[in-house]
């Protein structure tokens, strides 16, 4: 397969050692990673802030610079629901609006083999184990996108179960948004606060040592409050604990 990392803006930009935990990841367990140098935003910003046809242009570029790739990995829920759910939609639109064919044929390529991690993880690849080692506590959140956009379901679970030294442990209101939502924590910032602080309590009444999550902007919402908070906990991407081993711990 050739298979390609799709980063994302938020990773690139601020994360970047979630994206290395990718490629070390996926290079153990066999697979050769690309990272097509021209990749860009996926548009989401701009089509989640109204700016739908601004996306369009970066939608088309998406498609070029992945299209010829079998696999498009991604450590982003939220990215990865972008291209799934999203593109066909902006493609329809322009259908709707009389411009024809040609944006829901340039982006119907991409759509189907772009992924989240732990979905090529489970199935494509077909691992549940993936000889990870990681001794800490760690309570998992399942990000709006991959819960509801990306049908996640049990994958990212049954990941952390099989992490060798790892206690995972039920975080409470699990399917409740941490209140993040992009623009939304800045536009409806009192809302927004008071959903973190809720997801930050019931992370806190785990007394897991990490939170953990498939989705770096939620992580950065919910590790933001936490250090207000100061509760002691750390947010970690599942990516990061997915590529520790015994040889080589992540902190």
């Amino acid at each position: 397969m050739r298979v390609a990392l799709f980063l994302t803006c938020v990773n690139d930009t601020l994360y970047p050692d979630t994206g290395r935990a990718v490629v070390k990841l996926l290079t153990r367990l066999g697979v050769d990673v690309d990272f097509p140098a021209g990749q860009t935003c996926c548009g989401q910003a701009h089509y989640n802030t109204g700016y739908r046809h601004e996306a369009e242009p970066l939608a088309r570029h998406f498609s070029d610079v992945f299209g010829e790739y079998d696999a498009i990995v991604t450590p982003s829920g939220s990215c990865g629901a972008m291209v799934r759910e999203l593109y066909p939609r902006m493609g329809e639109r322009a259908r709707a609006e009389g411009r024809g064919d040609t944006l829901a044929a340039t982006l119907a390529p991409v759509v189907p083999k772009t992924y989240e991690l732990t979905e090529f993880l489970v199935d494509v690849l077909g691992v549940t184990d993936v000889g990870a080692y990681y001794p800490h506590t760690v309570t998992y959140h399942p990000t709006c996108h991959g819960l509801r956009s990306l049908g996640l379901g049990e994958r990212p679970l049954t990941l952390l179960r099989a992490v060798k030294g790892l206690e995972l442990v039920e975080l409470p209101g699990a399917e409740e948004c941490c209140g993040f939502g992009g623009t939304f924590a800045v536009k409806n910032s009192d809302v927004s606060l008071a959903m973190g602080t809720d997801k930050v309590r019931n992370a806190e009444s785990t007394g897991a040592e990490v939170l953990c999550a498939a989705d770096n902007s939620c992580l950065m919402h919910i590790g933001g409050t936490m250090t207000r908070l100061r509760t002691g906990m750390r947010p970690v991407h599942i990516a990061e604990i997915l590529a520790s081993t015994e040889e080589e711990p992540a902190a």
